[in-house]
C-alpha cells in the first residue's frame, strides 16, 4: 500500500486554512513585496538568521545582514559560512522541483557546503532530534532513510491536488524531522523545504519571515514535535504550523497595508530606505533620502515616525548625543 503519514484534518485546522487563505487575498499579491525591495530583502534576512538561530547559530540579525552584504564579520567561519550557504539557499526557491527529492539533496548540498562531510547525500550513521542537549527522539536507522523518503515523496505527489498546500506542507515538515535523512542541517532544510511548498502555492510566501515567528515560538516548536512523537500522529505539529504560519500574515499585512493608510509621504519615504532593527545615524538616512536639511528631518520624517512607534532611538537616554542613532520597529 502506498504510504500515507498519520495525520487527521481537525476543525482546528480548517479554520486556520480558511483564516490564511483569506489574509493571503487581503495582500493582494506578491507585487506588494516586490515594489519593497528594502522590505524584501529584510524579510528573507529575518528568515536566515531565525532559522540558523534555531540550531544554535550565534550571529546576531546585523551581522547576519553584514555577511550577506559582503562585508567582514568577526565570528566562528562556520557560522559565517552557514549564512553564506543559507543565503544561496533560499535564493533559490521558486526555481527548483520541491517534489523532487534530486533537488533536496542538491540544495541540501547548497545549505550545509564546507560545513558538513556528508552534504548532498542521505546519512550514513544514527541521528536523534535534539533540544539542545536533550534528545527528543532517535531517528530511524539510516537503511530505512531511502525508503522512508521516496514514500514521503510520493505521498506529496499523490496528494498535491486533495490536501491543501497548508497541510500537506505542515505534514511535511514534521515527517522530513522524524526521518532525520541527513547527518545535519536537517531542521534548516525542514523550513526551508516548506517555505518552497508554500511559495509554489503562492508566491507571496518568498518573501514572508515564517521562520521568525518559529524562532520566536521554538519551545512550542519543539514541544509540538515530542508531542507528535508520542501520539504517532503530526495534528499538533499541523495546528501548531499553521497557527504560526496566521501570525506571520497578521505581521505581513502590518508591513503592506496599515502604513499607505495613515503615514506622510515623507513617513514612508522613511520607512522604504530604512531596514528592520538596524541602526541609522542622521547622517545616513539623510543620504539615503538625499535630504540636505537636518531639521527638516526631524520635524517631517524622525519626529512624526518616532511619534507613531515606528522608530525609536538607539540610546534613548541619551537623546541629544551626536552618536544617536535611529532604529525600525515598526
Amino acid at each position: 500500500m502506498p504510504y500515507e503519514p498519520p495525520f487527521t484534518i481537525t476543525n482546528r485546522m480548517l479554520t486556520l486554512v480558511a483564516e490564511i487563505a483569506e489574509k493571503t487575498g487581503r495582500i493582494s499579491n506578491y507585487r506588494t513585496f516586490e515594489s519593497k525591495p528594502h522590505l524584501r530583502r529584510n524579510n528573507r534576512i529575518r528568515s536566515i538568521h531565525s532559522s540558523l538561530a534555531i540550531e544554535a547559530n550565534s550571529l546576531s540579525l546585523d551581522e547576519v545582514k553584514g555577511v550577506i552584504a559582503g562585508k567582514t564579520v568577526l565570528g566562528p567561519q562556520k557560522e559565517i559560512q552557514e549564512v553564506k550557504n543559507a543565503y544561496q539557499a533560499y535564493d533559490q526557491i521558486g526555481g527548483f522541483d520541491p517534489y523532487s527529492i534530486d533537488a533536496l539533496k542538491a540544495l541540501h548540498g547548497v545549505m550545509t557546503y564546507l560545513t558538513v562531510q556528508e552534504s548532498g547525500s542521505f546519512r550514513t550513521g544514527n541521528e536523534g532530534v535534539f533540544r539542545g542537549n536533550k534528545c527528543i527522539f532517535m531517528a530511524p536507522p539510516p537503511h530505512l532513510v531511502p525508503e522512508q523518503m521516496e514514500a514521503l515523496f510520493g505521498w506529496m505527489r499523490r496528494s498535491a491536488d486533495t490536501v491543501h498546500p497548508l497541510i500537506l506542507s505542515s505534514v511535511f515538515h514534521y515527517e522530513f524531522v522524524f526521518i532525520h535523512p541527513f547527518a545535519d542541517g536537517n531542521g534548516r532544510m525542514a523550513r526551508l523545504w516548506q517555505t518552497a511548498l508554500l511559495s509554489a502555492w503562492n508566491p507571496v510566501f518568498q518573501y514572508l519571515p515564517l521562520e521568525s515567528r518559529i524562532h520566536e515560538f521554538q519551545d512550542e516548536y519543539y514541544d509540538a514535535i515530542a508531542a507528535c512523537h508520542s501520539a504517532g500522529k503530526a495534528d499538533v505539529f499541523v495546528e501548531f504550523m499553521l497557527d504560526k504560519i496566521n501570525l506571520t500574515l497578521d505581521w505581513a499585512l502590518a508591513q503592506v497595508s496599515g502604513e499607505d493608510s495613515y503615514l506622510s509621504e515623507q513617513v514612508r519615504r522613511l520607512l522604504d530606505v530604512m531596514e528592520y532593527d538596524v541602526p541609522y545615524t542622521a547622517a545616513q538616512i539623510m543620504v539615503a533620502l538625499g535630504l540636505k536639511s537636518k531639521e527638516n528631518l526631524r520635524k517631517l520624517y524622525i519626529g512624526p515616525a518616532m511619534e507613531k512607534g515606528l522608530v525609536v532611538m538607539g540610546m534613548p537616554d541619551k537623546p541629544t548625543s551626536r552618536n544617536q542613532t535611529y532604529i525600525r520597529v515598526g
